[in-house]
């Protein structure tokens, strides 16, 4: 086992550990200022919110990927000054403050008034912003500076809000919760949501091709960023996905390769082209660019094996939505063919897969989608 990033005190105060695997080992990052003696039995942590870690007071006994630090590894560990660990609640935090106030000045109130009402409505609706976070962080990683991604990450939670606008439309899943809000057209009606949506995603493409940075970006960096965003959310990725749910529904003998072929399409495909686009645009080799891709695509089906045990394990006000709706639609999931355990082992390992792939990069540019991939892993909503 590793352990890094723990520096000498003469106290614990207010630990936390995020668990993050790499290289098939477990690293324990030390939040606090660091400690120099154990007074109480270790204790396992998983994550709780995108910008809050919670410590917990005992151990749990069945959690996706757990880390312990012994007494040995403890004092073994504090014999070394070390630089302080990387806080993940503090990056997510300022990360998504930054990106909501890029989104709320690129839509703004104006004329028609009623449809940007509807725009922002449900794109400054909240939500954990995961996929602009990994845009940004995956610019930093491969050297670009945020200004490089800012408007690809805009755009691809524009893109993610109209496949939720969509998506809860009554032709769709036909859902009137969304991120504890009532949905689009429960508000706008119909007719306006799918325009909403429309505007959303014809807006991506203008404010990346408009609002990304000339002296950030080559004109051939865009223009390819903007054919991967393409390709990833129509008829090859996204679309694709979402049209084999669709005719899923219902249907005996749903296996596990039709069930994968619908996440990875519907779910990975806009967290890949986030994380692609990032690399692009922040000037990213092939070699790093298709790295970050198989990284992203593993997170993306992570995401999905969660959120279907977060369905059938959570509340409707735990998750912000309709909890249980797959269970009711007859949807085929994880859950439904591997069973809530072997899907959790299945998270388990596409989070070890992921975190493998980050193995080359520099350890402390890389602490972002580290910790990244663990939230998602460890997520509660």
């Amino acid at each position: 086992m590793i352990h890094s990033h723990i520096r000498h005190s003469s106290h614990i105060r207010h630990s936390y550990l995020i668990p993050i695997q790499t290289n098939m080992s477990v690293v324990n990052l030390n939040l606090s200022l660091g400690l120099k003696t154990w007074p109480r039995p270790p204790i396992v942590v998983t994550h709780r919110s995108p910008i809050q870690f919670h410590a917990l007071q005992r151990p749990i006994s069945k959690p996706f990927v757990c880390a312990v630090l012994t007494r040995n590894d403890a004092a073994a560990a504090v014999e070394t000054e070390e630089k302080p660990a990387f806080n993940f609640d503090s990056y997510m935090a300022s990360k998504a403050a930054a990106v909501n106030k890029a989104l709320d000045d690129a839509v703004s109130l104006r004329h028609p008034v009623r449809i940007h009402q509807a725009m922002r409505y449900s794109l400054l609706a909240g939500g954990k912003r995961v996929r602009p976070v990994l845009c940004l962080a995956a610019c930093n990683l491969v050297g670009g500076a945020d200004a490089a991604s800012m408007a690809a990450a805009c755009a691809v939670e524009m893109i993610h809000t109209m496949s939720l606008i969509h998506d809860d439309l009554p032709c769709m899943d036909n859902d009137d919760l969304r991120r504890g809000k009532p949905t689009n057209h429960k508000v706008f009606g119909e007719d306006v949501a799918v325009l909403a949506g429309d505007s959303l995603l014809a807006f991506a493409f203008e404010h990346i091709a408009v609002a990304t940075p000339p002296a950030a970006c080559s004109a051939s960096q865009v223009v390819r960023a903007l054919g991967e965003l393409a390709r990833c959310i129509g008829a090859e990725g996204l679309v694709a996905g979402q049209v084999v749910d669709i005719n899923s529904e219902g249907l005996a003998g749903v296996g596990l390769d039709k069930l994968e072929f619908i996440h990875i399409h519907k779910t990975a495909a806009l967290l890949e082209s986030a994380v692609v686009l990032g690399a692009i645009l922040g000037g990213g080799s092939d070699e790093e660019v298709e790295k970050l891709r198989s990284f992203a695509q593993r997170i993306g089906l992570l995401f999905q094996v969660v959120d279907d045990i977060l369905d059938v394990t959570k509340s409707s006000g735990e998750l912000g939505k309709t909890a249980g709706k797959d269970l009711v639609s007859d949807k085929t999931t994880y859950p439904k063919l591997l069973g809530l355990e072997k899907s959790k082992e299945f998270a388990s390992k596409l989070n070890r897969d992921a975190l493998d792939l980050l193995s080359g990069f520099h350890p402390s540019k890389a602490a972002p989608l580290i910790a990244m991939a663990n939230y998602i892993a460890y997520r509660h909503n």
